[in-house]
């Protein structure tokens, strides 16, 4: 940052700030600009706006000037910041996780829509891949009645989602190995589903910052959503609802078919935040 720090007024960090970052190649500047210096400040943006020709305290800004670098380096804003917000509830976030995005919000609505009510017990939700575990966060936040156990194949992962779930079960394992067969009402994932070439085009945030695990699903995509699709039937109880997040039609359609083919009812897709179908959700067969 060029100004001195003893001169820094909000309005002149942020400009400074914004220039960084923009000539680092940063989408948005100016908001992350806000963002960084609402998080070093402990305020919210809209404060911010109301203390342009407020003096920074030395001390703020110098932990503003090395959180701008990191961002000018492409580190995610989130994982600079340490959290983000999904389906109404904050999240930590570290580099052993994927960033949360608005469009997996739309996979926790579906599954919200989806889930019954049952008086009699409780119900239970499998979060595989969970991550940060905000998809689980976001269902238990959303329904009382729900117990959810999340599962990733990365200790570090999970122990992410541990300090997000605390009164959830979260376990380490590999997709649904970890669970009896018959015990869960619904699953949701949002698993690894980038093919070789997507990867090779990912921005600088991801490819340098968010782990390579979380996003490869191997040369067409579906390496790991054909593997889970085949391992849903033992887990699900009778009429229990499966969704999954893809990389797009190709991904929906492949698994369309292979739900189908495993007996699978309601076979439905929905599209994300962009107008590409990208969820698929399906259910098992009902009792006779």
């Amino acid at each position: 940052m060029t100004v001195a720090v003893a001169d820094l007024t909000v309005r002149a960090a942020l400009a400074d700030a914004t220039a960084r970052l923009a000539r680092a190649g940063v989408p948005s500047p100016r908001a992350d600009a806000e963002w960084l210096l609402a998080g070093i400040a402990g305020r919210g943006r809209a404060r911010l706006a109301a203390e342009m020709g407020a003096p920074l305290p030395a001390a703020t800004a110098l932990a503003y000037a090395a959180a701008v670098e990191r961002r000018a380096a492409r580190e995610p804003l989130q994982q600079i910041l340490g959290w983000e917000e999904f389906g109404g509830v904050r999240v930590r976030v570290t580099p052993d996780v994927l960033v949360p995005r608005p469009e997996t919000e739309t996979l926790v609505e579906w599954a919200l829509e989806l889930l019954p009510v049952v008086s009699s017990r409780r119900l239970r939700v499998a979060d595989v891949g969970t991550g940060s575990g905000c998809i689980a966060c976001a269902i238990a936040a959303a329904r009382a009645d729900v117990d959810v156990v999340a599962l990733d194949i990365s200790e570090a992962a999970a122990r992410v989602a541990r300090d997000n779930l605390p009164t959830a079960r979260v376990v380490v394992g590999d997709l649904l190995a970890a669970l009896r067969s018959e015990c869960v009402d619904a699953i949701v994932a949002n698993p690894p589903y980038l093919t070789a070439a997507e990867i090779d085009a990912l921005a600088a945030e991801v490819a340098d910052h968010e782990p390579r695990l979380a996003v490869a699903g191997g040369a067409d995509g579906l390496d790991v959503l054909a593997r889970l699709a085949d391992e849903v039937p033992r887990v699900l109880r009778p009429g229990g609802v499966v969704l999954l997040e893809t990389g797009g039609s190709v991904h929906v359609t492949a698994l369309g078919a292979r739900l189908r083919g495993l007996g699978f009812e309601d076979v439905a897709e929905r599209a994300d935040l962009a107008g590409l179908t990208r969820f698929i959700a399906a259910r098992a067969p009902r009792e006779p």
